[in-house]
């Protein structure tokens, strides 16, 4: 007992300093991440985070496997309810613990769609033809082949490589498609599915214009966008199901006020041309990817939903207006910001900047963690190698929801430009500024969330 004691203080200690570090000293600037208010914490470590639900369609009628399910039931369902007033759809999966496997859920439905009408003794057909932004302009690492693309589009026995293709861009701005030879690309090659959406992300995807060219093909491909960045920014930004995309994907973690989990939205109802693929995607989330879903998750995404839905318009304008100020604020310091400065370099939540002049990325992000900045390095779409990175990739997200707004994001370029340029140490002062952005907006104020947090409290204290 006391070694286990000893052990059990040690790591309590270190993860005490790293909260500390982390939440009360550093601006956190990864456009991945999202702290979730405290609220959403608490119904993350309630009950249902030990707990199964498993549950499929059978025969016309929603069969659950387990007993004790009925409040989690009811959470999923209301978990559907404000999805679907989010996006202003009809159907939503979200049994998904990631956005990556909401992509391969996807995935593995195509192929299953593909399959409906195959005859006894003909060969398992997979996708024939991909479409994605390729991995060095930006593309998600999980619409690639070496990701969950894997396995699931047909290997071109010429090349030994995968039958994807990749969204052409523009000579004068490597992050925006190229539209013209775009369309001719499509016309050409008749992929199955087009995944719109990146990781490196500051302008708006052309859904509209590719539907507006293979709607009346038959077969037409599907239109998936992943939206795992921009996810928190739906309807501001961009809405793909109002302009042609059949699928949404994305993690609930990054834009958006949720834990980690992934969702599907789409309006693939009865009578759709693709309900038999929404009907494959359903069956592919379980028992295709997942038995237990993380329930803990699921019902502090529910609570997400909540505020997302309440603070939307006003979080989502903060962060895009507060985006476009920090990159105008890091180019007026002589940083290079990515993007085209006549459109405010970024239509997102993220700012790009080319550091190649002052060091490697990589050296320049650990440079930056030092003095408690917290970023990632970035390879830009004209570097050789990843492991060779010139940029930086920085996110606006969190820390406007920490307060921060567009003269805040000025202070905070002069930092940057401070260690980038002039390697000049401000660790001390960036951490005696952050102690001003501590408190978190767009939930339910703190007065009115800490007597609810003590309620789950409280019952789970009396469980120890």
């Amino acid at each position: 007992m006391e070694n286990l004691l000893n052990k059990v203080k040690e790591l309590i200690k270190r993860v005490e300093e790293n909260t500390e570090w982390r939440q009360r000293n550093c601006f956190n600037l990864i456009p991945s991440e999202m702290t979730p208010s405290l609220l959403v914490k608490m119904c993350e470590i309630s009950d249902p985070s030990g707990r199964y639900a498993e549950h499929r369609t059978m025969k016309g009628k929603e069969i659950y496997f387990y007993q004790g399910i009925d409040f989690i039931k009811e959470v999923e369902e209301k978990v559907k309810e404000e999805m679907k007033q989010y996006f202003d759809c009809t159907q939503i999966e979200p049994r998904l613990i990631s956005g990556q496997m909401a992509n391969e859920v996807v995935f593995k439905a195509m192929v299953k769609f593909l399959n409906r009408e195959r005859k006894e003794g003909e060969l398992f057909k997979r996708m024939k033809l991909v479409m994605n932004n390729l991995l060095t302009h930006g593309g998600h690492l999980s619409s690639q082949p070496m990701g969950a693309l894997f396995n699931y589009v047909e290997i071109n026995p010429e090349t030994g490589k995968d039958r994807v293709i990749n969204f052409p861009v523009m000579k004068d701005n490597l992050y925006r498609s190229d539209t013209e030879k775009l369309g001719e690309i499509l016309t050409d090659e008749k992929p199955d599915l087009i995944v719109f959406g990146k990781s490196m992300f500051l302008y708006a995807e052309p859904v509209n214009f590719v539907y507006s060219i293979v709607k009346d093909w038959n077969p037409r491909p599907v239109l998936m966008y992943d939206m795992a960045h921009v996810l928190g920014l739906y309807g501001a930004f961009q809405e793909p199901l109002k302009e042609g995309a059949d699928i949404v994907t994305g993690s609930t973690h990054k834009t958006y006020f949720g834990p980690q989990r992934g969702i599907i939205a789409s309006n693939m109802d009865k009578g759709t041309p693709f309900r038999k693929l929404w009907l494959d995607i359903k069956s592919r989330a379980f028992p295709g990817s997942t038995s237990n879903h993380h329930l803990g998750t699921l019902l502090g995404l529910l609570m997400a939903a909540y505020e997302m839905n309440k603070f939307k318009d006003e979080y989502q304008n903060a962060v895009r207006s507060n985006a476009r100020a920090f990159a105008k604020s890091l180019y007026d310091r002589g940083i290079d910001v990515e993007g085209d400065e006549s459109d405010g370099f970024t239509e997102t939540h993220q700012v790009v900047i080319r550091v190649r002049k002052y060091g490697d990325g990589q050296e320049l992000a650990r440079r930056l963690e030092d003095n408690n900045i917290i970023t990632n390095y970035q390879a830009l779409p004209d570097d050789e190698s990843f492991l060779d990175p010139s940029g930086i990739r920085m996110g606006v997200s969190e820390m406007t929801r920490f307060g921060m707004k567009e003269k805040d994001f000025d202070t905070l370029s002069d930092y940057i430009a401070d260690v980038i340029i002039k390697n000049k140490n401000v660790k001390e002062e960036v951490a005696k500024n952050r102690k001003e952005y501590l408190e978190m907006k767009y939930c339910l104020p703190k007065e009115e969330a800490i007597p609810l947090a003590e309620k789950i409290l409280t019952i789970i204290q009396s469980l120890c």
